[in-house]
This record gives structure tokens, C-alpha cells and sequence, in this order.
């Protein structure tokens, strides 16, 4: 997430400068070639033109639409996370009276939080940080989740016996709330935790596994390609068509009007990319882009809340954005 209050123009001339320089050749290439060669068949009416941008505004904007809605699902799940993991630290400090035990669920919690974190940071084919224009915000900041190997993460938090269960599962999230319930289970059969606290702390795991499936839904479901496809396609389509209805426009006016076509078909072509170029860094959430949700700090935030409610002093720091990017 861009934590600043607003991107620098020198961040988004870098993040747009390699179609910049596609769309000033598009447009200069018909309008030497209108002005100097005489080709001045090349012009097109305006009207056409104008048509096709006004479509292509509203299927960006639709994308726009949906791909607003994904981030924003994203962030609403993982707010109820975090007001779900503060309502099982209560429950669980107010139920089980045994340090050990609140102690050891404690942990089997980060170790869950840290478990989906990896699972929604795998890389999937039709997400974009991997993609050239993102290079340059990749080395402004860095993911834990990518640089860091899971199995060290997960062992400082479980039990020998659950590390080497849970690491011999593939959704390793799922089965830390199934040994949590397990957990929970044997308390209240041993009257550590009587059978209705049970049903509410098994409330608060259902609604766990109830985010986790809102999350992989996300992240495994993306934006339909067909819309992606062609909403890109149509894009392009009228960037390239163009110049070709602004130079006999701007050829009435007389003079040298018509070299006015190269920065002002450069100008609208970039607007409208860029649009459609906002909705796709929006569409996957939780890729570890600079406009994802930053999953990352709010496990950490969550960590910090339930270590003090437990009374430990020593606590992890909270996760800082690094040149305006908080992961």
C-alpha cells in the first residue's frame, strides 16, 4: 500500500515512461508522414473516433469499477481479521486459565496469520509485479514473504510435533485451524473451557477459515480475462487510431496546428492506458504490489495486540513502509 499522500510525478512518469514513448511514436510516425510526405489520405474522420474513445472510457471505467471492488473486499476481510483475532485473544485469556495453553494458541494464531500471508503471496501467472513497468517500485521495497523461506517463520511458533504436520500439508492455513480446533477441543473435554465457551471460541475459528476462503476466492479467481483481454485490446486500438482523426482536426486550424497532433494524441493516449493501467494494479490484491493491501503489517499489528494482551514486554516491531510503501 502507497502510504504517501500522493504518488510523486516522477513515480508515475517512471511506472508509464515505456508506453509514453510507444504512444510518441504512434502519433509522430502518421504525422510526418501527413505533413512532409503529403499523405494526406491518412486523415480519418473525427467523429468515428471520437465514438470509439467514449466506448473504450466506459468499459475502462467498468473495469475500474470492478477491480476498486477486489482491493476493497480485500482490506474489508482483512479488517475482520484483525477484529476477529482480538475477540479470540479475549476469549481465549477469559476461558482458559492455563498461561501454557493461552500461550501455545497464541502462537498457533501467528503462525496461521503467517501461513496465509505465504499462501496469498504466491505468485500466479496472470498477476503483474512481475512484469517490466513494475521493476522500478520492486526496488524501492521488499516482501517478507518472498525473500524469507516459510518453514524458519513457522518454527519458531509451533510445537516440533505440529511443525512437521502442518509443513507435510499443502494448505498449511486450513490445517492450523483444524489443529487449533483440536486445541480447543481437548480443553474443554480436560473443563479447562466449559462447552458453551467452547461453541464461542469455535465461532471465532469459523469465522477464520470463512476470511481465509473470502481471501483464496481473491486470489485464485481473477478478474475475468476476457474483460482484461479486450478492454486492453480496444485500448490499444484507439490509441493507434488516433492521431489519424486529430490530423485533419488540427490541420483547419492553419500554420503548423498539425504538429500539435504528436503531444496531443501522446497526452490523451496516455490518459486513457493509464486508466486502464490503474485497474489492473488494483485487481489482485494480494500480490505485494504498492496498491495491494498490506497484509504483512496488519499480521504484525494483530501479533503486537494479542502478545500484550498475553503481558509479554517484548514486542516485534511494527512493520514501517519503506519508501512509502507499507507491505
Amino acid at each position: 500500500m502507497h502510504a504517501a499522500r500522493h504518488y510523486t510525478l516522477r513515480e508515475v512518469m517512471a511506472w508509464t515512461s515505456r508506453e509514453t514513448a510507444v504512444f510518441l511514436a504512434a502519433s509522430a510516425v502518421p504525422t510526418v508522414l501527413f505533413a512532409v510526405a503529403g499523405w494526406t489520405w491518412m486523415g480519418v474522420p473525427w467523429q468515428p473516433i471520437a465514438l470509439l474513445g467514449t466506448a473504450v472510457a466506459f468499459v475502462t471505467g467498468f473495469k475500474n469499477n470492478a477491480a476498486y471492488a477486489r482491493l476493497w473486499e480485500g482490506r474489508q476481510v482483512w479488517g475482520g481479521i484483525i477484529n476477529s483475532s482480538r475477540t479470540f485473544a479475549v476469549l481465549v485469556l477469559d476461558f482458559i486459565p492455563e498461561p501454557a495453553a493461552q500461550k501455545r494458541i497464541f502462537h498457533r494464531h501467528f503462525a496461521w496469520l503467517t501461513a496465509l500471508r505465504y499462501q496469498l503471496r504466491e505468485p500466479r501467472v496472470w498477476e503483474n509485479q512481475t512484469r517490466s513497468y513494475n521493476a522500478e517500485f520492486r526496488r524501492k521495497f521488499r516482501v517478507a514473504e518472498s525473500e524469507l523461506p516459510l518453514e524458519p517463520e513457522l518454527a519458531r511458533l509451533l510445537q516440533d510435533e505440529e511443525y512437521a504436520y502442518i509443513l507435510a500439508r499443502k494448505n498449511r492455513a486450513a490445517q492450523l485451524i483444524h489443529v487449533q480446533s483440536q486445541d480447543l477441543r481437548r480443553s474443554a473435554e480436560a473443563s479447562i473451557a466449559g462447552e458453551l465457551r467452547h461453541i464461542e471460541m469455535q465461532r471465532q475459528l469459523a469465522a477464520f477459515l470463512d476470511a481465509q476462503g473470502r481471501c483464496e476466492r481473491l486470489k485464485n479467481y481473477p478478474y475475468p480475462r476476457q474483460f482484461a483481454t479486450l478492454n486492453l485490446l480496444f485500448v490499444w486500438i484507439f490509441v493507434l487510431a488516433l492521431p489519424f482523426g486529430l490530423l485533419p482536426e488540427l490541420q483547419k486550424l492553419g500554420g503548423r496546428a498539425v504538429w500539435l497532433t504528436i503531444p496531443a494524441s501522446t497526452l490523451i493516449a496516455w490518459v486513457f492506458h493509464t486508466m486502464d493501467k490503474i485497474g489492473e494494479s488494483s485487481e489482485n490484491p494480494f500480490e505485494g504490489g504498492p496498491n495491494d493491501v498490506p497484509i504483512t503489517a496488519m499480521s504484525r499489528t494483530i501479533e503486537i495486540d494479542m502478545r500484550e494482551m498475553l503481558g509479554e514486554t517484548e514486542l516485534p516491531p511494527a512493520v514501517q513502509a519503506v519508501n512509502n510503501i507499507l507491505m
